[in-house]
């Protein structure tokens, strides 16, 4: 099924509204904003709709808090499961998937720890290996902050035979948790020559400024999917529904996954997303999810 401009949801029209622009609290993880994808795609809906975009950029553990205290109307978020128990819990509904990208680890050219082309459960085995031993060299900067990445980054350790909380945590000078958006890790990463895990469009968005570069990426645990739901209103009050189903219903149309499509394409010689359209068995979701608008 494919959506051809469709942009209808509740009773807001596709037409520029008069008056006051309406405003939509949007949270979001911090790889969509620092990318520079939702500056790109905001002005587009804000003159269809008449509307002004409120976006908090966090990482996304902090966005669901924000969800699950209803101070916003949608979310945008990279981990299914934590999205899977959010719905569960009655917080979010009418989840759509938007787009995807890859995870990959970087690290110094010369890849002092020697796991180029390795799989990503091997790479991070070798680099704990090194990096408890005192390796010259081995260092790893997390991001530590509960994001969709952080949680990535401890699903592949947990595929690579580790306990996060008792054996990388607190297991050396080597393993650093930054705390911190995935824009200011990688250049805490960089600073300190160090590896680290990075969807890839946030990386090539900062590429020209970084010295750390691709080793690993490649490996079936390194796919990463960004959806979009709105704020369970039978839960949380003064949630704007229709506004947010009209946003959901523009992010999975046709023109705004083409724009996802695009982007980046003509700065960085590829696409920072991969639109979601089209690609639900790859992303191993419900083709609902991807093509279905929210009425």
């Amino acid at each position: 099924m494919i959506i051809s401009g469709l942009l209808v949801a509740g009773c807001v029209d596709s037409e520029t509204q008069p008056g006051v622009p309406e405003e939509l609290r949007i949270a979001t993880t911090t790889s969509l904003y620092d990318t520079g994808l939702l500056d790109h795609l905001q002005p587009i809906f804000e003159e269809r709709y008449n509307a002004k975009l409120l976006i908090v950029s966090a990482g996304t553990g902090k966005a669901l808090e924000y969800g699950m205290r209803g101070d916003v109307d949608v979310m945008m978020v990279h981990d299914r499961a934590r999205e899977d128990t959010f719905i569960a819990e009655g917080h979010g509904v009418e989840r759509r998937v938007i787009a995807y990208n890859y995870f990959v680890i970087l690290g110094p050219e010369s890849d002092p720890a020697g796991i180029r082309g390795t799989s990503p459960e091997e790479a991070f085995r070798t680099l704990f290996e090194q990096g408890t031993a005192g390796e010259s060299g081995i260092a790893f900067v997390s991001r530590g902050d509960e994001s969709g990445t952080h949680a990535k980054e401890k699903a592949i350790w947990r595929s690579a035979g580790y306990d996060y909380a008792t054996d990388i945590q607190n297991s050396g000078i080597w393993y650093v948790e930054a705390g911190r958006g995935m824009g200011e890790t990688l250049v805490m990463a960089n600073e300190k020559e160090a590896y680290t895990l990075s969807d890839k469009g946030t990386f090539l968005a900062y590429k020209g400024d970084l010295g750390i570069v691709p080793v690993v990426d490649e490996g079936e645990i390194l796919l990463n999917v960004y959806s979009t739901m709105l704020i369970n209103p039978q839960t949380h009050t003064g949630i704007d529904t229709d506004l947010g189903k009209a946003w959901i219903n523009f992010l999975i149309s046709d023109e705004a996954q083409e724009e996802i499509a695009t982007f980046g394409v003509s700065e960085y010689g590829e696409p920072l997303f991969f639109p979601a359209q089209g690609n639900w068995e790859r992303m191993g979701v419900p083709q609902s999810e991807v093509t279905e608008p929210v009425l």
